[in-house]
Formats: structure tokens, C-alpha cells, sequence
């Protein structure tokens, strides 16, 4: 009986692991699966930028760059970029101020930190302004609120309504008071615009927050916000330091600035279009709200 137990047990076939080669793992393309940071699972990167970067498990919302987002959000061939030019100098002779703008010029294929332009919602003519924070973390410098500024001038000249996608870390540091001066030059603008009978619709993004989230980001006929965007002016931790109390985990989440009023919805990318679009009709003569 042991010879027949020791026999059976020889004639397994044994099992070996297969270690693939780097040859093997080469051929895999870099980037088709992507990981969702919200709930871990894990999709190919075609379908969730087929979801207009949406997570198809959880719904967390990817950043977008402005190229991604203008072909999301507007009607295909209706963009006509203006002001593209226009680059930033360095007026406070700041060190390696220029250089940076340089790297981030090529990284990014922008001139600046916002491309502005018109263009239409299904059909609905507009001004759109849509901030991208792979330029400089999206932060405003001079020739970011200027374009805002010239954008928010072209609605008023057109009679149409100016839309402006917020995503900025903020002031720019190295050109000191005069992008703060920006805060007032946009905020100035869109008082005219709105005193003219304009339509702002303020959609903030993740994140939005210091000098942006204080002017133009917050001055819309409507404010909104994706979900679970970041939004607020300083960070938790000099404000906790400054009140010497504990905040909310949730605190300067779209959600918990909804909650205290300070939004009028959060709408999905996934609906962001006909929402709009119902925001527009009602806006023309006769329109009806469809919410």
C-alpha cells in the first residue's frame, strides 16, 4: 500500500508558474487599463475616455484637459478659438519664471493656462473659457484673466451667453499683485456683462480653488460643479490653524459647498450637455425650463 501511495503521488504532473519575459511585458501598450482612485477597479482607458472620463463603476470624475473638454462639451467643428497667441512674460524678472512657461508650453501644447473661444451647444451660440491645469496647475496669471477678460468683452459684443470651465490652483506666485489684480479685472468684466442682460454660467471643476474660486469661478447667474470637485480659497490646514478648530472630512468638497448653499447643483459630465442646453432655452424668448 505505501508503494502504491508513493507511485501515485510520482506519476502528478507537477505544476509550474510561467514568468513572463520583459519581451512579454513590452508588448503589453502602456495606459490601456486605468485604475479608478475612488473605488480601485480597474477599465481600459478606451471605454472610460469613451465615458467622457467617467469611472463606469463609481461615477468619480477624471480631470479633463480644455482639448477633451471642448470635444465633450461643444457641438463637433462649431470651436473657434480667439486670443491663442498670447503668451505670458515675466514682468517681475521672477527666476526661471520663463523657462518654466516654456517646459509647460510643451508639455501641455498650450500657450496658456485657459483657451477661450465660440462656439455652439447644440446650437446655441457662446463664449466659452475653460481652464487647464496641466499648464501651470492652471493658475492666473495676467494673460489668464486678459483672455478671460477679452472672452467675457466677445460674449458682450455678440449678444450671447459666456460659459467658463474653472480648474486653478490659484493665483500665479511669481507674477506677485499683478495676477491678484486679475481677481477685480474679471470680476469687473462680468458685472458689465451681467448689467448688459449676459448669461454667466460658472461650471468649477476639480480643483478649484484661491483667487479663482474668489472671482470670476464664483460670479455665474449659475454655479455648478462636477462631483467631488475640490473648491475653496485657502487650504484646510491654515484654516483649521486660524479658527483652532477641527473642519469636516467632507469640507470644500462640491457636495458640502451645495449643502451650504453656496452652488446651485452638481451636475455630472455625463449630463452636463442637456442640462445646459435646457439653461439656454429657457434663457431665449419663451423658453421653458426642462430640469
Amino acid at each position: 500500500m505505501l508503494k502504491d501511495l508513493f507511485t501515485k503521488n510520482n506519476t502528478k504532473k507537477r505544476k509550474y508558474a510561467t514568468i513572463p519575459t520583459e519581451t512579454i511585458k513590452s508588448d503589453v501598450p502602456e495606459g490601456i487599463m486605468t485604475k479608478c482612485p475612488s473605488c480601485k477597479k480597474i477599465m481600459y482607458t478606451k471605454e472610460l475616455n469613451k465615458n467622457l472620463k467617467v469611472c463606469i463603476h463609481c461615477g468619480h470624475h477624471f480631470q479633463m484637459n480644455s482639448r477633451e473638454r471642448l470635444e465633450s462639451f461643444l457641438d463637433e467643428g462649431s470651436f473657434e478659438e480667439i486670443n491663442e497667441n498670447m503668451i505670458s512674460k515675466n514682468p517681475l524678472n521672477f527666476p526661471d519664471y520663463l523657462e518654466k512657461l516654456e517646459k509647460d508650453r510643451e508639455k501641455s501644447k498650450l500657450n496658456e493656462a485657459v483657451v477661450t473661444g465660440i462656439g455652439t451647444v447644440n446650437g446655441h451660440k457662446i463664449v466659452v473659457a475653460i481652464m487647464d491645469a496641466t499648464f501651470r496647475m492652471g493658475s492666473m496669471g495676467s494673460v489668464v484673466g486678459e483672455k478671460i477678460t477679452l472672452a467675457i468683452e466677445k460674449a458682450d459684443e455678440l449678444s450671447v451667453p459666456f460659459i467658463i470651465f474653472t480648474a486653478s490652483g490659484g493665483a500665479r506666485m511669481q507674477e506677485g499683485a499683478l495676477s491678484l489684480m486679475q481677481m477685480a479685472k474679471t470680476s469687473v468684466a462680468l458685472k458689465r456683462f451681467s448689467d448688459n442682460g449676459g448669461l454667466i454660467i460658472s461650471m468649477m471643476t476639480h480643483p478649484t480653488t484661491g483667487g479663482v474660486s474668489a472671482s470670476f469661478a464664483s460670479l455665474g447667474d449659475y454655479n455648478f460643479a462636477e462631483p467631488e470637485a475640490l473648491i475653496g480659497f485657502a487650504g484646510r490646514r491654515v484654516i483649521e490653524q486660524s479658527i483652532r478648530e477641527e473642519l469636516p472630512e467632507d469640507f470644500q468638497t462640491a457636495e458640502f459647498l451645495l449643502k451650504h448653499g453656496q452652488l446651485d447643483a452638481i451636475i455630472s459630465r455625463l449630463d452636463l450637455v442637456n442640462q445646459i442646453t435646457n439653461i439656454l432655452e429657457i434663457h431665449q424668448p419663451g423658453g421653458e425650463l426642462e430640469w
